[in-house]
């Protein structure tokens, strides 16, 4: 079956279409009804299989004779740690560690969160939770105290999961004096806050009382068997950035999530059991979740858990060394990745060191990927670069290229074509459809497929106002798109980086394309500022490639140039202003709104998962130069 036939079926014979696909996954009770709707007439799948997520991605691999392939590959050059856990080892630490939260009176239906760095104990936290039917909700590691507070509120945890450092580079973050504030302001009293001691220097002055050690309560501990779930059973809570300010608590299921990551494992991203699959994200990550944990634990793919950066540790080759060592099939980042490394090693000579003929296919998302970056990976590592595109309240891919067969074929700069059970549209404002080559607003017909987000954590008037006011019987992205005449989609950026110039909507990511073209830039920004003529301007945030010898007036001149070649007068773009680095997330994503509201001169806050907070002073140093 190809593509085309699986995306037709998925759309016009929906239930069939998931039936088929949940008997791919291993049921305690198969559904008899695989599409109903919930009080508040939202569509549910499965709703009456039962199943467990650990079971899935653990216990079934050991049961069919793999329980000494490796599952979890840990390589940490931050610490100079490397470790490697079998199914069954990581099975005997999974069981202990939920029968440690059964000890303490954790039972399914409960919450817990988990704010851990990039370490095996924090995948161990997750599936424990799901073996018991407990609802994890996992926090970076080194998240402002705030932050944690706004979860513990919303969710209120039984227990809070913790270790007492992670690692940044070269410098260590003490994670438990953050927890201690969290606690001080929270409403609701933890009862359980449990810390594994990673031990990186003496810290027991960072310790303070009602502590669980997490070694020690896994020793002392039961193992504990899997419980069974009901499909709609949340497995995990991830909060992701509102218009209100307020975090929203994104609740994903676990039948349709099981059955819709074995799917794209298999489909999308092409790949056997047996194979080595990384996902160089953070666990606190939609993407963490589904391409470090779940995604790979299900279909018995060994997947990767890296603790550093792609070129500080100890340098640009680092992706490549990981992916030769360990004989990665397929790897999954953000682009921003990629130019990081481009940026350090333009002509890919760190690439040469490295035997990656076991390495078939590099998946980018988080943001869209330029052609330049496109082009070099092609150059230098060979292999095909897949970009896609989904949300955190996707869970899953929402477009991309079925690569099962290698019949696929990448249109650059598109995030591909809409995945089966995806139903997308583009939209005028008006809710009519639009021909090809028009931009408008991505939306997707109801019933999303399966894995997509039950809703908001206990605000179905908020989940209702988000998603699904905009546009009747559509769910509303956010995400302005073009589609071509061959059904390939380009994502433009969110609706509020569409800028409004005079009267013409304009896209900054084309912008960013043609400025990103330019021989001398590693990578940029293009932002629409306020301009008391035209409504809004495009404001360029440039950084050179290392090596790059040329001057801030001759580059700012070219850029004009080019995008006045390329878009007309009417971009009216007249500022390409370089700075050392972009401020970006954790994950790698580029925070245009901080660049936009620092270049307007407004009051801002400071972003929780930025990277570097240092970047806003190196940045608003910048401003007051250029403008001088």
């Amino acid at each position: 079956m190809n593509a085309d036939t699986l995306f037709k079926n998925s759309i016009e014979n929906k239930e069939n279409f998931w039936k088929e696909q949940a008997q791919e996954i291993t049921w305690f009770e198969f559904p008899d009804t695989i599409l109903s709707r919930d009080e508040n007439n939202y569509p549910q799948w499965f709703p009456d299989g039962k199943l467990n997520m650990c079971y899935l991605c653990i216990d079934k691999h050991i049961e069919e004779g793999f329980g000494e392939q490796i599952a979890i590959v840990y390589d940490s050059p931050v610490t100079s740690q490397k470790k490697i856990y079998t199914f069954r080892q990581a099975k005997e630490e999974i069981s202990k560690f939920a029968g440690g939260l059964v000890s303490l009176g954790l039972k399914k239906g409960d919450t817990a969160v988990i704010y851990m760095p990039m370490i095996p104990q924090t995948l161990f936290a997750m599936l424990a939770c799901a073996r018991i039917g407990v609802i994890h909700n996992v926090v970076f590691g080194g998240f402002a105290p705030h932050e944690l507070v706004v979860r513990i509120d919303d969710c209120k945890p039984k227990a809070l999961i913790t270790a007492t450092a992670g690692v940044e580079i070269a410098k260590r973050i003490p994670y438990l004096p953050l927890v201690e504030k969290a606690i001080e302001l929270a409403q609701d009293k933890v009862d359980h806050i449990i810390v594994y001691n990673r031990k990186l220097v003496d810290n027991q002055h960072e310790m303070f009382d009602g502590l669980i050690d997490y070694e020690e309560l896994v020793q002392k501990s039961e193992p504990a068997d899997c419980v069974s779930v009901e499909s709609t059973h949340p497995l995990y809570l991830l909060y992701t950035s509102g218009t209100t300010g307020k975090p929203k608590g994104i609740t994903r299921d676990t039948g349709g999530y099981a059955t819709a990551l074995k799917f794209s494992m298999k489909y999308i991203y092409g790949i056997e059991p047996g194979d080595t699959y990384w996902a160089a994200s953070d666990f606190g990550w939609a993407v963490g979740h589904s391409y470090s944990v779940y995604g790979p634990l299900l279909n018995r793919n060994t997947t990767v858990i890296f603790e550093g950066k792609p070129i500080m540790t100890p340098d640009a080759g680092t992706f490549w060394r990981i992916i030769s060592e360990y004989k990665v099939s397929a790897m999954f980042t953000a682009p921003t990745a990629i130019r990081a490394i481009k940026k350090e090693d333009p002509d890919g000579e760190l690439v040469k060191k490295y035997d990656l003929s076991h390495f078939k296919k590099q998946f980018l998302a988080g943001e869209r990927c330029d052609v330049a970056t496109l082009d070099w990976f092609e150059e230098h590592i060979g292999v095909p670069a897949i970009d896609h595109w989904w949300q955190t309240e996707s869970g899953w891919p929402m477009l991309g290229l079925m690569t099962f067969d290698d019949q696929y074929k990448i249109k650059r700069a598109s995030a591909g074509k809409p995945i089966p059970g995806y139903d997308i549209k583009i939209f005028d404002e008006n809710g009519y459809e639009l021909d090809p080559h028009q931009e408008g607003y991505l939306v997707i017909k109801l019933p999303l497929p399966p894995g997509a987000m039950l809703g908001i954590w206990n605000d179905y008037d908020r989940f209702q106002n988000s998603y699904l006011s905009q546009y009747n019987g559509y769910y509303f992205s956010g995400d302005g798109a073009i589609k071509d005449e061959d059904g390939y989609i380009f994502i433009t950026g969110r609706v509020d980086d569409v800028i409004n110039v005079a009267g013409h909507r304009l896209s900054t990511s084309e912008m960013e394309e043609i400025v990103s073209s330019h021989p001398d830039v590693a990578e940029c920004a293009v932002v629409g500022i306020n301009d008391d003529l035209k409504g809004q301007v495009p404001f360029a945030t440039v950084v050179l490639k290392n090596g790059s010898s040329i001057s801030e007036e001759d580059l700012e001149r070219d850029i004009i140039r080019m995008v006045r070649e390329k878009i007309g007068a009417v971009a009216f773009l007249k500022n390409a202003m370089v700075v050392k680095r972009l401020p970006k997330t954790r994950s790698g994503k580029i925070l245009r709104k901080l660049i936009r509201t620092l270049l307007d001169g407004k009051d801002f806050q400071v972003p929780s998962t930025i990277d570097d907070e240092k970047i806003i002073d190196e940045i608003q140093e910048k401003i007051q130069y250029y403008k001088a």
